[in-house]
């Protein structure tokens, strides 16, 4: 027995030591793995990953450059709804607000008119509790507005009307820029002898409330009246910052980019551009050197030709763009750099880089006054994305929070709601070059047809309905078959708002030094496209219409 016992003995040790070792190299090549893992893993970018359809869109490329694809045009208050940054105080919704409107709703069944409320004549405009009812009123009818501050009711055109002004927002707007109504109410007299809204007017409709705007017209010699210079759009400050002193400018820290390929092509691969270069300027702590002229590409113009000289104020908020990030004006910029070199015999500190395989990280620690890239080489070596690519995408993240929609085109988009009363639902139909390619798209032509459209909105839509269509399909009555079950809404049906009588029109064209300013085909899509966002209910061409691939066949 003893010698039995012996003998298995040290088969079990060895055994147990056996399985201590191979546990404990497990043990260390899982610590091993999970450590490399670490130090080299990069956290993507959050604004990309918080909308992977709009990086799918900037992404795909082909033969280098960007395909158009000019249906829909999403900026960065489109991507808010995901991954919003901090909102700055300034800006920030304030809940006291709707919290009061709310307590008001309960207050205002409990507050009489008088004792005799028989004797009610006209409306007494100043009166809290008429304001109160209009509140009221408003939250019941408009649930998809944030309203913010009311300012106190005026006289109507007869006694028992008030004209009332609000500022808002849509709760479906992810920015935090504020809009302005001004209605028409009639009152009536309701329960226990309290207010009620009789008559709500539309729009716009209570002119008495709205904001003046001094346009006075002086005459000349010969008799014909002129329209004074309108007032800048107190609302939008998108005035050029200057850069000051010389030593102001000599203690900054810039980053700039030449104009390369980039220039003249399609507006998807431009801001993929822009923001590339926006981002490394944040990631270096330098101020951005932009160019506020670009050029729309030929895919946007009826002419079917390039056109520069446009203002980047046209289509984007630089009031924004300059509250998130430092950004100075090509023209300003230069201007002080040659006012200083012309002033002092040292010249400014500069670093020219002739290649975007110079990455961002080696230029990380340069002391340069002015870091200058420039795109000199053949295409598709000259494009600024270029510089974002390979490694140093880990490092770069486009600052998508930065580009909003011009607030000029969002009271456009605004107002179109706003004439709709908010309540409508949309179809977004795309024809165009993809109707016609039967290779790539073989069934998008019959699908949207006029006929079968109806019938797919009938499964979707209750008749009657305001149907605003987003829609590059250029003829105006072709959707006439759809006004016999909907209240059809284009664009072209509000014309006015960027007609020459139209604020629009003149803010745009003090913008370019008098010059009148086309509604360009960039324009409508991006109204169309915010106008599409706001609906009830949204009806795409692709996935609801069709069961082509929005890319083509086999791209689903």
């Amino acid at each position: 027995m003893k010698e039995s016992e012996l003998s298995t003995e040290p088969i079990g040790q060895n055994l147990i030591k056996l399985i201590s070792n191979l546990c404990f190299s497990v043990f260390v090549f899982s610590v091993l793995i999970f450590t490399v893992i670490a130090i080299t893993y990069q956290p993507p970018d959050p604004w990309l990953e918080s909308a992977p359809a709009l990086t799918k869109l900037f992404t795909q490329t082909e033969n280098a450059t960007f395909k158009n694809d000019d249906s829909i045009l999403k900026t960065g208050e489109d991507l808010l709804a995901v991954a919003a940054p901090t909102v700055p105080p300034a800006l920030a919704f304030n809940p006291i607000t709707e919290t009061v409107i709310e307590k008001s709703e309960e207050k205002i069944s409990n507050l009489s008119l008088r004792s005799d409320c028989e004797d009610f004549g006209a409306v007494n405009c100043s009166d809290p509790r008429v304001l109160l009812t209009v509140e009221k009123f408003n939250l019941k009818i408009f649930k998809f507005i944030v309203f913010l501050e009311y300012q106190t009711p005026v006289g109507g055109s007869k006694p028992d009307e008030c004209d009332v002004a609000w500022r808002f927002r849509n709760k479906k707007e992810k920015s935090w820029r504020k809009y302005r109504d001004f209605r028409r109410f009639k009152f009536g007299i309701g329960e226990n002898c309290t207010y009620t809204v009789v008559h709500a007017g539309g729009w716009h409709s209570g002119i008495n409330a709205r904001k003046p705007r001094n346009r006075p017209n002086s005459t000349r010699s010969g008799g014909n009246p002129k329209l004074a210079p309108p007032i800048r759009n107190e609302e939008i400050n998108d005035t050029i910052p200057t850069l000051g002193s010389d030593m102001n400018f000599r203690k900054g820290k810039y980053l700039y980019y030449a104009r390369g390929g980039d220039y003249c092509k399609g507006m998807n691969h431009y801001l993929w551009s822009f923001l590339c270069g926006l981002g490394e300027a944040m990631y270096l702590n330098r101020t951005f050197v932009m160019d506020l002229s670009i050029c729309l590409s030929a895919s946007y113009n009826p002419s079917n030709k390039d056109e520069e000289g446009k203002d980047f104020r046209y289509y984007f908020d630089f009031e924004h763009l300059k509250e998130v990030a430092s950004v100075v004006e090509e023209s300003e910029f230069l201007r002080g750099w040659k006012k200083w070199d012309r002033g002092h015999k040292r010249k400014m500190p500069v670093k020219k880089v002739t290649t975007y395989k110079v990455t961002p990280m080696q230029l990380k620690k340069d002391k340069s006054t002015i870091i200058w890239r420039q795109f000199d080489a053949p295409e598709p070596e000259n494009y600024w994305y270029r510089v974002c690519e390979g490694q140093a995408a880990k490092y770069i993240q486009r600052p998508w929070h930065a580009l909003w929609k011009s607030k000029r085109l969002m009271n456009i988009v605004t107002e179109i709601s706003g004439q709709m009363d908010w309540d409508f639902d949309a179809v977004h139909v795309v024809r165009g070059e993809k109707a016609q390619n039967k290779d790539l798209w073989p069934h998008l032509d019959s699908d949207t047809s006029p006929d079968a459209i109806l019938t797919k909105l009938k499964e979707m839509i209750q008749p009657w309905r305001n149907l605003y269509i987003a829609t590059n399909e250029p003829f105006y009555n072709y959707f006439d078959k759809l006004r016999c079950q909907y209240k059809v809404h284009l664009l072209d049906d509000y014309k006015e708002l960027w007609s020459n009588t139209s604020e629009w029109f003149n803010e745009t064209t003090q913008l370019n030094d008098g010059k009148p300013v086309e509604f360009d085909g960039y324009m409508r899509v991006a109204v169309d496209t915010e106008v599409l966002y706001r609906a009830k209910t949204r009806v795409e061409t692709f996935y609801n219409l069709t069961k082509d691939c929005k890319d083509g066949i086999n791209t689903c």
